[in-house]
């Protein structure tokens, strides 16, 4: 999985130590549809938090936030309308089918009988009610790279680029592990004092002291929380297991995550495994793909949570991702699972930097290019230009990085929710060829297991934010075709400032050098075209 540190890392390692429009004709014989922003767009307050919990879905004109106008295309253009229900994939690492604010919304096998220990519908896969689980009781894994370093030294580029950058990770961590070390044992040393693990900031100011060590605690700890907020606690241990978990699993040459699972991961056609627990055997743990899920397809205008971005639409849910680098063997599987069973989209928010057996991804991708079906991806979180052959992000449509070998991917960066010329999100990955759009990805609200929410950043988000684009207009568009579905996504778009800062080291860079589109994807917009399509379509 291509994660990012905690928005609080940078911070906590210290105290250890838009003026364009475009016109774009959808075919030779449609009436062409202009696309324009206004010169300046100022936000004039502060975002309130009614507004932060789903500025992925206002209005750049109307609200002064660069969400995807979700709410003016429902308000505008699909009232008092019907779509027809649209199959959304989500290979991640498991879906909460039993969340409040999804369990009505999650796929049913209507040709499985459940728990009978039967395949009835003879696909292949025994109970597969709401989807299926490839990683089995499986949840933790090496990285790409760990894994092949633990093979034998081939003399190949691969391995010699995998042992330098595990080597990098390894170090990181290793740092990484002394600073939250600090920050327990600081932290640990104003708890024992106060007779309490949780504390506020007036209760620390209020300490007065003369002992030299607690009074260091007092003044790293007010900074912590000072940058942190009342929620410092999680937040540290949030930072602690992302570290732990590094050097305990996704980089520990002696750890064996497959070995539960039972199959051979380096043979494809050893396709019988998994289950049908499609949240894993730690519900908590499949915290990214609930929150993928709800991004999609939380029940919208239900006072619960957050909203998701399509209103008729069912979630198949495929855990294929585990804390760690997924297997090319079972995405191939998944995606080929999702088409099998009626999926029109699929999000997969995952990517890795090695994939030894990515023609089983490609055959995967075109396959579900031959079904019409959209794989939605996110571009990845290390602030580069994939197009650099050094920077590829797998799984990706192009074998040379360069030629689409298919037409049916849309791979997405992520924004955050100031418009301007640091929009684009520093972590998201970027490119001209590898790119396509954009869409919300910092600060996106949504469910993550029992029962609560949360907000989460990362390309991750910006995904199924895109996805649940998608999903809406194959909803209320259903004879667009995928590749036709794409094209408006990256078309319709609001177009990104002429001037933007890419990556951690803020280079800046023109709209033109973000991707393909140059744009941030636009549900009013998109749906627009999708009519116009479609009725040059009919005619």
């Amino acid at each position: 999985m291509n994660t990012i540190k905690p928005i609080y890392y940078s911070a906590f390692a210290f105290f250890a130590l838009v003026g364009c429009s475009a016109q774009k004709q959808l075919t030779k014989t449609s009436a062409p549809i202009t696309i324009s922003s206004p010169l300046i767009i100022k936000k004039v307050a502060p975002i309130s938090d009614a507004d932060l919990k789903r500025w992925s879905h206002l209005d750049l004109v109307n609200d002064t936030i660069p969400g995807m106008s979700v709410d003016k295309a429902y308000s505008e253009l699909l009232k008092n309308r019907k779509g027809v229900k649209v199959i959304v994939g989500v290979v991640d690492s498991g879906v909460d089918i039993e969340h409040e604010d999804l369990k009505d919304v999650v796929w049913t096998n209507a040709k499985e009988i459940a728990d009978n220990g039967i395949d009835d519908d003879n696909n292949g896969f025994v109970d597969d009610i709401h989807g299926w689980n490839f990683l089995g009781n499986s949840g933790f894994e090496n990285l790409e790279m760990t894994r092949i370093l633990k093979k034998a030294d081939d003399g190949s580029v691969t391995y010699k680029n995998a042992k330098a950058e595990y080597e990098k990770k390894y170090n990181e961590a290793l740092e990484g592990k002394q600073q939250v070390d600090f920050l327990l044992n600081t932290n640990k040393t104003i708890q024992t004092y106060l007779k309490k693990d949780d504390y506020t900031l007036e209760e620390l100011n209020a300490i007065v002291t003369t002992n030299e060590d607690l009074s260091k605690s007092k003044m790293i700890m007010t900074s912590v929380i000072g940058q942190s907020g009342p929620t410092f606690n999680a937040d540290i241990e949030e930072y602690r297991k992302y570290v732990y978990d590094q050097l305990n699993y996704n980089l520990n040459k002696d750890f064996n995550g497959r070995e539960s699972v039972g199959d051979n991961p380096d043979d494809i056609s050893d396709n019988k495994y998994g289950n049908n627990v499609v949240f894993g055997p730690d519900k908590e743990e499949a915290l990214h793909g609930t929150h993928v899920a709800g991004i999609i397809a939380q029940v919208r205008g239900n006072s619960i949570g957050g909203d998701g971005i399509a209103n008729n639409v069912e979630i198949m849910a495929i855990r294929a991702v585990p804390n760690g680098d997924e297997y090319d063997k079972d995405i191939a599987l998944a995606i080929r699972y999702a088409v099998d069973n009626g999926a029109k989209v699929i999000n997969g928010s995952f990517g890795k930097s090695y994939s030894p057996h990515k023609q089983w991804v490609f055959d995967a991708i075109k396959y579900a290019e031959a079904k019409d079906v959209l794989f939605v991806h996110a571009a990845g979180n290390d602030g580069n230009n994939i197009d650099l052959e050094k920077n590829i992000n797998f799984p990706n449509d192009s074998e040379d990085n360069k030629k689409e070998f298919a037409s049916n991917v849309l791979t997405v960066g992520a924004i955050n929710n100031i418009y301007g010329s640091t929009v684009v999100a520093p972590f998201s990955n970027y490119g001209t060829i590898n790119v396509d759009v954009y869409a919300p990805g910092m600060e996106i609200y949504a469910s993550v297991p029992n029962n609560k929410y949360k907000y989460e950043q990362g390309t991750s988000m910006a995904s199924p934010n895109a996805a649940g684009v998608a999903a809406l207009v194959r909803s209320y568009y259903p004879k667009l075709s995928a590749k036709q579905v794409k094209q408006i996504l990256m078309d319709s778009g609001t177009p990104l400032p002429t001037s933007v800062e890419l990556g951690e080291q803020n280079d800046k860079k023109s709209a033109a050098d973000t991707s393909k589109s140059g744009k941030m994807i636009n549900a009013y917009n998109a749906l627009i075209f999708a009519a116009a399509l479609s009725e040059n379509i009919q005619k």
